[in-house]
C-alpha cells in the first residue's frame, strides 16, 4: 500500500490531532555548528531540535519502531531529524530508512537537514519514496550567514566566515532544485534571530519560493545556554506575526510547528510519553538485536563448531534460530559465486533476507557496508558458535575483533573486498 501523504501532520494541519509521527535518533554527528545550537542528548525537559534522550543504531531504531507502533496505532510518519544532521551520518540514515520502507511500505518517510550534504543522496531518497524533506535555510545572504554559522565541515575540510556561508547556501539551493526535480515536497525552516536575520526572512521566502519550495516555517530562536546567541531574546508573538505576514506574500506558511525533538513520538501536541522514553532508553542499550521478521543468524564456519571463516572465502553459511528458548541449527545455505564484485553481496542479502546477523571470523568493509545497508549486521568475532549465539539472541554485547589486514585470499589475487 502506498503512503497516504495527506496523513502527514506537519504538512497538513487538519490531521495534526489525528495522526502522529516518530523521529528515530540515529544521526548523532553534525557537519556544522550554528551559533544558536547546543546539542544535548539527555535532557527530557527540553522540546527543541537537536535534543534526544538516546542514540540508536539503525537496527535498534527499527526494532524500537516495531514496539512503538504496538503502543501507538496512529503513527503515519517516520522521520529522521538528528540530533545532528542525517547526511553527516548518511550510512546510518539510509540503512534506517531502507529497513523502515521494507517493513512498512505504507509509512510516510521524511527527514530534516541543513542541506549541506544531502545532494549526493537525493537519488537514493527518491528510490525509497521519501516524500517530504525539510531544509533549514536561515539566510540567502552569505554575510548574514557568516553571523549565523560558526563553522561547516564539507568534504573533510573545515570552513568559516563568508566562505562557509557561501558554500552552504550554494549546496542548499542546489539541493532544493534537485529535490523538486524528484517530486519531493520541500519545507523550509528558518530560525528567526533578532538583530541577525529577522528582517531578512521575506527574502528567504521569496528566493526559496522561486526555486520551488512548497512551504515555509518561521521558528523563533530559543536562547540556549553555552551558545553564541544565548543572550538573544526569543522574538515575541507580535514580531513573529509581522514577519510571517511579510513572508506569506511569497510562500504558504506552516503555523502549527512544535519545535520537535529528535526523539519525538506521537501527536504533535503530545508531551513526552514516559513509557516510550523508557523504551527508547532500553533499546539504545541492546546489541545485535534480532528482528521478528528476521529471526535467523548466519554463521561463517569451517566445521560448524567455531566462528572461524572469512566471509569472502565462505561457500556456505550455517543458519541458526532460537525457538522456545532453545538455539537450534536450521540449515546450510550456499553463498553466491565469487568474482562478481558487489553483486555477490547484493545477492547474499536476498539469500539471507530472513537473517538479522552474520557472524564471521573476518570480513572486508565493502561486504559489511552492502549487507548492513540491506538490514543484515555483519559481526566480526571468534569463538564457539553456541556461546556467541546465546549472547546474540539475548541482545548482549558481542566482543568484536578487529579485521586483520586483507592481502588476498587463498582462492584469488584480489584484495578481498568483492571476492
Amino acid at each position: 500500500m502506498a503512503p497516504d501523504l495527506k496523513k502527514h501532520p506537519c504538512f497538513n494541519s487538519d490531521v495534526q490531532n489525528s495522526f502522529g509521527r516518530i523521529h528515530l535518533p540515529v544521526a548523532p554527528q553534525c557537519n556544522m555548528q550554528c551559533n544558536y545550537c547546543n546539542r544535548k542528548y539527555d535532557c527530557v525537559n527540553e522540546t527543541r531540535p537537536g535534543v534526544t534522550s538516546a542514540i540508536l543504531t539503525p537496527e535498534q531504531a527499527v526494532l524500537y519502531l516495531d514496539n512503538v507502533i504496538k503502543k501507538m496505532d496512529n503513527l503515519t510518519v517516520v522521520g529522521i531529524a538528528g540530533p545532528g544532521d542525517p547526511f553527516a551520518n548518511p550510512d546510518e540514515t539510509l540503512r534506517t530508512l531502507t529497513e523502515v520502507r521494507r517493513k512498512y511500505n505504507d509509512m510516510i518517510l521524511c527527514l530534516a537537514t541543513n542541506g549541506l550534504n544531502i545532494g549526493p543522496y537525493i537519488q537514493d531518497l527518491s528510490g525509497l519514496n521519501i516524500s517530504h524533506v525539510t531544509l533549514t535555510i536561515n539566510t540567502v545572504d552569505p554575510e548574514i550567514g557568516a553571523a549565523v554559522y560558526y563553522w561547516i565541515r564539507y568534504n573533510k575540510k573545515r570552513y568559516t566566515g563568508i566562505e562557509a556561508a557561501k558554500l552552504l547556501l550554494e549546496n542548499q539551493l542546489k539541493a532544493l532544485i534537485k529535490l523538486k526535480e524528484h517530486g519531493i515536497t520541500v519545507k523550509i525552516n528558518s530560525i528567526v534571530i533578532p538583530g541577525i536575520n529577522d528582517t531578512h526572512i521575506p527574502e528567504i521566502a521569496k528566493k526559496t519560493a522561486e526555486m520551488g519550495a512548497d512551504v515555509l516555517n518561521c521558528i523563533p530562536v530559543h536562547p540556549i545556554p553555552d551558545t553564541f546567541f544565548e543572550d538573544i531574546a526569543e522574538p515575541d508573538i507580535h514580531t513573529m506575526n509581522k514577519i510571517k505576514a511579510a513572508a506569506r506574500e511569497y510562500i504558504p506558511l506552516m503555523y502549527h510547528c512544535r519545535r520537535c525533538r529528535a526523539d519525538a513520538a506521537g501527536l504533535l501536541k503530545d508531551k513526552l510519553n514516559p513509557e516510550i522514553m523508557s523504551m527508547l532508553q532500553a533499546f539504545s542499550k541492546k546489541e545485535n538485536l534480532i528482528g521478528a521478521d528476521r529471526p535467523y543468524v548466519a554463521v561463517a564456519s569451517e566445521e560448524g563448531f567455531l566462528i572461524n571463516r572469512h566471509l569472502g572465502e565462505t561457500n556456505e553459511l550455517y543458519i541458526y534460530e532460537k525457538k522456545e528458548g532453545e538455539i537450534s541449527f536450521v540449515e546450510k545455505r550456499q553463498t553466491p559465486v565469487r568474482g562478481i564484485g558487489d553483486e555477490r553481496w547484493i545477492e547474499l542479502s536476498k539469500t539471507l533476507k530472513d537473517c538479522s546477523v552474520i557472524l564471521s571470523g573476518n570480513s572486508g568493509e565493502n561486504p559489511k557496508k552492502i549487507l548492513n545497508k540491506n538490514g543484515i549486521q555483519v559481526v566480526v568475532t571468534e569463538g564457539i558458535i553456541t556461546d556467541i549465539l546465546e549472547k546474540v539472541f539475548k541482545g548482549e554485547k558481542i566482543m568484536e575483533m578487529p579485521a586483520y589486514a586483507i592481502k588476498g585470499c587463498m582462492h584469488c589475487t584480489g584484495d578481498g573486498q568483492g571476492c
